[in-house]
């Protein structure tokens, strides 16, 4: 049984926090601003090797269409754990983007940190590492 298997099986968290983070990534694929919102936490955050970038200068840029998405895989099976009304996901992904014309290929480990709030999950932070190659 892989571990995605071992995590789902028995706990409806883990399946739920799967099938959100799978959404999201279809909603980011298909250029979807609404819906990307709609995972984001107000205060939502990613971290790259670019620094910080909030909700708000993340969607703006997705808005103007300065940033697009042809793809957005989940390469390797989750890893998912719940401490209360926190989970945290981590998986390795690639996708594909434009920026300002230009097409960036990544290949990237991407832990999204999620909070229950109102009986909905929301990601409050996303931290994102490229992979090492090979």
């Amino acid at each position: 049984m892989d571990e995605v298997d071992k995590v789902t099986s028995g706990h409806g968290v883990p399946a739920e926090i799967v099938a959100i983070a799978d959404d999201w990534a279809r909603a980011i694929a298909g250029n979807d601003a609404e819906r990307i919102a709609g995972v984001m936490a107000d205060e939502w955050v990613i971290v790259s090797e670019s620094g910080i970038s909030t909700k708000e200068d993340f969607l703006s840029v997705v808005r103007s269409g300065a940033l697009t998405h042809s793809a957005m895989d989940r390469i390797t099976h989750p890893r998912i754990r719940v401490y209360g009304d926190t989970a945290i996901f981590t998986a390795r992904v690639t996708n594909t983007a434009h920026y300002g014309g230009e097409r960036f290929d990544a290949d990237e480990w991407t832990t999204d940190v999620f909070v229950l709030r109102n009986s909905r999950w929301q990601c409050v932070l996303s931290q994102i590492t490229r992979a090492a190659a090979g």
